[in-house]
């Protein structure tokens, strides 16, 4: 478990909850001790709260280190607002990165489902006994003519806590070598 932000050195600022679980999941699972560290993982409640928490925890706040992801919808937002909040975000993907902030292909789930492939993802599913649940997702009128990845995806999202503890599996299933860059990067910073 990460620090509260009120004993950090240092904070890693994510849109949501099951951004956080998986920051935090990566980090146990390399054994990291996140508290001991002084890091704080933040979730944001959405991308458009992060002007809010550089003005309160950067330079013009506390003057904490900040480290941050997003997804990739959410890259012009985050970008705005940081650099009115005092920090220089440029204008590219890599002036992001040079400040310590990353972006998801798209979010944070397709990345995971990316890293380990579909078939790795149903085959957690069913250890956690959802199968049937996700096949019933899957004959649904609307998700039929989906891919295996969308359904994947929608089915994260298909029910209240499911996109948190989703996010600490596929992380704990992750292989060596194949944790997302944006998720790796921003723990690395």
């Amino acid at each position: 478990m990460a620090t509260p932000v009120a004993a950090a050195r240092q904070v890693i600022l994510v849109e949501g909850d099951s951004d956080r679980a998986a920051v935090e999941a990566l980090a146990r699972r390399g054994g990291r001790n996140l508290a001991a560290e002084g890091t704080a993982v933040v979730a944001m409640g959405g991308a458009t709260n992060v002007g809010h928490f550089v003005e309160r925890l950067g330079p013009r706040g506390l003057g904490l280190r900040l480290a941050g992801m997003c997804d990739a919808a959410e890259e012009r937002v985050f970008t705005r607002r940081l650099t009115r909040a005092g920090l220089d975000a440029g204008t590219s993907r890599s002036d992001l990165e040079r400040i310590g902030f990353y972006v998801c292909h798209r979010d944070l789930e397709d990345e995971l489902i990316g890293s380990l492939g579909p078939d790795a993802v149903v085959e957690v599913i069913a250890a956690e006994g959802e199968l049937a649940s996700f096949q019933i997702l899957r004959q649904q009128p609307a998700q039929r003519t989906r891919t295996l990845d969308q359904q994947l995806h929608r089915f994260m999202g298909s029910q209240s806590g499911r996109k948190v503890r989703y996010a600490m599996l596929l992380v704990e299933a992750l292989e060596h070598g194949r944790v997302p860059r944006p998720l790796e990067q921003v723990l690395a910073r």
